[in-house]
């Protein structure tokens, strides 16, 4: 028989005393876990890619609110490695993401809802290849088209051949949840 000793330790979660620079601006977490982040991130990269703070009213009719872009992060990123170098750029970046959520949240939550779920089951069920989109390629279906309807925004992969049926609208996929 084993034995299980108590913890000498108290159990508490570490909170930095140091507050944020005045000039960064405050915003706060998006508060979603992995899979409704991956469920929305191609969509998070199209409502904030092209979208720069002079050009609100041309961007999709005039629906993106974002102040930067993603695209602006990443350079600054690139640019340099320093984590506050980018604090501004990420937390402009992590608002835009957080408006398109709450609006795929207020205009396709039963399609949002049902693509996450099934990301977030399938990450439970096979731990070697976590949230593979494949094996949730129906719900994603609807959420696209919602998504379009309702926002005008359509998914695109980056890198995808030009000329050829993207992945993700492929009526008789090779890969399945059930290999032929």
């Amino acid at each position: 028989m084993s034995i299980v000793y108590p913890s000498t330790k108290e159990k508490h979660e570490f909170v930095d005393p140091t507050p944020m620079p005045a000039h960064i601006p405050k915003v706060a977490e998006v508060g979603t876990t992995s899979a409704p982040l991956k469920s929305a991130a191609f969509f998070i990269g199209a409502y904030c890619k092209e979208y720069n703070g002079s050009s609100a009213s041309s961007h999709l009719g005039g629906r993106l609110k974002c102040p930067v872009t993603s695209e602006d992060f990443m350079l600054c990123k690139a640019e340099d490695r320093n984590p506050e170098h980018c604090l501004k750029e990420g937390r402009r970046v992590t608002r835009c993401a957080t408006d398109l959520i709450n609006k795929m949240r207020e205009n396709c939550l039963e399609q949002f809802q049902a693509h996450w779920n099934c990301l977030e089951k399938n990450n439970q069920i096979n731990i070697t290849t976590p949230q593979e989109y494949y094996l949730c390629r129906k719900p994603e279906r609807s959420l696209n088209a919602c998504m379009f309807e309702k926002l005008g925004l359509t998914k695109t992969i980056p890198g995808s051949p030009e000329g050829q049926v993207p992945i993700h609208e492929v009526k008789d996929p090779y890969y399945t949840s059930i290999q032929k």
